[in-house]
C-alpha cells in the first residue's frame, strides 16, 4: 500500500496568517488612535483624484495620512502630499496587493502623527480583496465608464467593502450604466455596504462621503 500524500492548502495558511497578523495591527493602530482606511479599485477609477478631493475636506478637521502603493513610482505620493497629507511610498516588487506584514512594515517607517491613514492600494479588483491590510475600513471605487455589472465580475471585492464609491458620475450621460441595477447587484452581495455617488471634478457627493468618514474616525477617538 502506497503511503498517502500529504497536502498543505497554502493559500488558506497564508490568510488564516494574515487574519491574525490584520488584527494585531488594527489593536495596535487602535492604542495609538489612527484610523486606518484600505482604499480599492480598478487601474484609472480615480483613487488619487477623489484622495485629493478628500484631504481637502478633511485636513481642517483632522490630520491625513497616505500610504501609496505602486508596482514602482512616486508620482501619485507627491500628488497627495502637494494636497496637504503627509505622504509614504510603498513599491511592492511587483505584487498585486499589500496585506498586513506590508502595512505594519509602512506604518513603522512612516512617523506618522495623522487621526487618519489611507492606503491606495494596488489598482486591481481581484488581489487587493483577498488580503485584509489591517484596516478598520474596506473602501473601494468604481468608475461610470467601467460599468454597472462589475459586481458581477468581481463580486469578493464587493463583499469585502463596507463602502463603495461611484467615482465620474459627472459622465453618466455618456455611458451606458444602471444606477439601480448596480445598487441592486451590490445590495445582493453586501448588504450594510454604504454607497456613495461622487465625482471628484464638480464635487458632487463629496462632502456627504466626507462626513462618513469623519464620523468614524471620531468614533476610534472616543
Amino acid at each position: 500500500m502506497i503511503d498517502p500524500i500529504s497536502t498543505i492548502e497554502l493559500k488558506k495558511s497564508i490568510l488564516e496568517d494574515n487574519d491574525a497578523d490584520a488584527e494585531k495591527l488594527r489593536a495596535e493602530l487602535n492604542a495609538r488612535g489612527v484610523y486606518y482606511i484600505n482604499l480599492m479599485s480598478a487601474p484609472g477609477s480615480g483613487k488619487t483624484s477623489l484622495l485629493v478631493k478628500l484631504i481637502g475636506a478633511l485636513k481642517d478637521r483632522c490630520a491625513v495620512g497616505v500610504m501609496e502603493a505602486d508596482i514602482d513610482g512616486d508620482v501619485d505620493a507627491y500628488t497627495v502630499r502637494e494636497a496637504g497629507a503627509e505622504a509614504i511610498q510603498l513599491h511592492t516588487g511587483g505584487m498585486c496587493h499589500l496585506d498586513a506584514d506590508m502595512s505594519r512594515q509602512g506604518f513603522k517607517e512612516f512617523c506618522t502623527s495623522a487621526d487618519v491613514v489611507f492606503l491606495e492600494n494596488i489598482g486591481n479588483l481581484v488581489c487587493p480583496a483577498e488580503f485584509d491590510t489591517g484596516a478598520h475600513l474596506n473602501m473601494m471605487l468604481l468608475s461610470v465608464p467601467e460599468g454597472d455589472d462589475k459586481p458581477l465580475k468581481y463580486p469578493l471585492m464587493f463583499e469585502k467593502c463596507d463602502v463603495v464609491v461611484v467615482t465620474k458620475i459627472d459622465t453618466l450621460e455618456a455611458f451606458d450604466f444602471d444606477m439601480k441595477k448596480f445598487e441592486e447587484r451590490v445590495g445582493k452581495l453586501n448588504k450594510n455596504a454604504r454607497i456613495f455617488k461622487v465625482s471628484a471634478k464638480t464635487g458632487e457627493g463629496i462632502e456627504a462621503l466626507e462626513n462618513e468618514l469623519y464620523e468614524r474616525i471620531k468614533l476610534l477617538k472616543k
